[in-house]
Formats: C-alpha cells, sequence, structure tokens
C-alpha cells in the first residue's frame, strides 16, 4: 500500500510538471513575451481573462489527479496482468517503439471522437462537457480543464490501448507526452502552420489549431483530437474550417486563396 501512495504522488507530481512546462512554455511565449509580434497569428482577436486561465488551470489540475488514479491502477494493481504490458525492450523489436506510440494515437483519435461526439448530447453537454466548453477562447491552460466525470472517460483510453496493443512503458510516456503536446497546439490559439502545410495531403489529414478553436468558438462539429479523418467521414467537419484557416494563414502569410497557396508552395519549394 505504501508503495502505492508513493508512486501515485510520484506520477502526479511528475504529471503536473509536465503539464505547467507543455502549456505554461507556449502561454508565456504567445500571451505574454511575443503576444504584439505574433498578433497575426492569434485565432480569435478578443483575449481571455486571467479568471478564464485560473479556472482552467484548476480544473486540469483535477484532471491530473483523475489520470493518476488511472495509470497507478494500470501499472500497480492486479489489474495489470491482464494488460499487455511488457517490461524487457527485448520483448519487442526496437522499431516497435514508435510504431506502438503511432497505433496508440489512432486508437485515440477514434475513441476521443465517438466519446466526445458522446458528450455533445444535451444531457451530457449541460451537465458534464461544458466546463470544458467555457473556454470559448482557450489557451494552452484549457488542455486538461475537464469537469471530473469527464475526466475519467478521458483518461480511461489509457486502459483501452493496453488492452489492445503490447505497450512498453517508455511507448505510454511518449503516448501520454506526444497527446498532450498536441492538445496544447489544438488549444494554443494561435496557429502556428507553416505555409506550405495548406497544399500538401498533410491539411487533408491533420487537425490544426484553428480546426479544433472552431469547435471552441462554435461548439459543433471538428471533433476530432489528431486527425480530420472521423470528421470527414462523418460530415461533422465545421463548413467553415477550410475558410477560417485561409483566413488566418493570409492574417500571417498574406495569401488569399488555396489556388494562391498552391502556387506560393511551389515557388517555396523551389
Amino acid at each position: 500500500m505504501e508503495t502505492i501512495i508513493v508512486t501515485f504522488f510520484r506520477i502526479f507530481s511528475l504529471s503536473a510538471v509536465r503539464y505547467f512546462l507543455i502549456a505554461g512554455i507556449p502561454f508565456f511565449l504567445f500571451y505574454r513575451l511575443l503576444a504584439p509580434r505574433l498578433s497575426q497569428s492569434k485565432i480569435q482577436a478578443r483575449l481571455a481573462s486571467k479568471k478564464d486561465f485560473v479556472r482552467e488551470i484548476w480544473h486540469s489540475m483535477q484532471s491530473t489527479l483523475v489520470f493518476t488514479v488511472i495509470v497507478v491502477v494500470i501499472l500497480l494493481t492486479p489489474l495489470r496482468k491482464y494488460t499487455l504490458l511488457y517490461n524487457n525492450l527485448s520483448d519487442y523489436p526496437l522499431w516497435y517503439i514508435p510504431v506502438s506510440l503511432v497505433i496508440s494515437l489512432v486508437i485515440h483519435d477514434t475513441y476521443f471522437y465517438w466519446m466526445h461526439r458522446l458528450l455533445h448530447h444535451k444531457i451530457l453537454f449541460k451537465t458534464v462537457h461544458l466546463v470544458h466548453h467555457k473556454s470559448t477562447n482557450p489557451s494552452p491552460w484549457a488542455s486538461y480543464s475537464f469537469h471530473l466525470l469527464e475526466a475519467i472517460p478521458e483518461g480511461l483510453v489509457l486502459l483501452l490501448i493496453v488492452f489492445l496493443i503490447p505497450m512498453h512503458q517508455i511507448s505510454i510516456f511518449l503516448f501520454v507526452v506526444t497527446g498532450f503536446t498536441i492538445n496544447v497546439y489544438g488549444h494554443l490559439g494561435y496557429e502556428l502552420a507553416p505555409r506550405w502545410f495548406r497544399g500538401t495531403v498533410l491539411f487533408q489529414v491533420f487537425n490544426t489549431s484553428v480546426h479544433h478553436n472552431l469547435h471552441h468558438s462554435k461548439f459543433k462539429g471538428n471533433y476530432g483530437l489528431y486527425f480530420r479523418i472521423w470528421d470527414r467521414i462523418m460530415g461533422t467537419e465545421h463548413p467553415d474550417y477550410v475558410g477560417d484557416y485561409d483566413r488566418i494563414q493570409h492574417q500571417r502569410f498574406g495569401i488569399h486563396s488555396a489556388a494562391e497557396q498552391s502556387k506560393a508552395q511551389q515557388i517555396f519549394t523551389k
């Protein structure tokens, strides 16, 4: 029991530090140090308030507590023997580490899309998901800002993953850090995608900060986490997305249309 308690506080402390570093550094850069210089990359012109930031951090710490409980249950209880977790790196080729990371992100995106759509049912939205949507103009601090009852299914994706595919603890660490970093980008409030991105297949597959920001400002559509795929298959991508993305990129680079962006990409790659 003592080992479980010590491990719990260790994981919670490390998770909190990770949150404040990965969310805090972009917040300091974009919302404080470089804000005037990056104004053209800002997705929404208005600014969130200090009260919003405090609320987001408070709920994020509660979510971190829930996520820690889930990790401890997976790693240190009899449940572990039913999972596909492995300890020895020699059990699988080293190349499987990045492969398992990619697979876990694909699983997470699918899980998140359908869970997210369920949370937008009018009853669950009002009682649970509204906490996250109070951040209509999200900041990096909003990345884990969930109601306690939402944090539970959010965190349980890790349990699903370790039941579906073999995962080393290194893979779990990479999954958590990578997923959270992408989540921070989605809630950043600024678009960072390079000019050439619009004219590639990557734009058709991956989400951007504009994509998720639109979900927060409009409350509907754009339910995917990492990819546009499920939204496009299910017809739930917000119709304003591409236009809003092009508008922001025009603010940043002075490019008006997809055709001009394609031409600019050709010039850029020569």
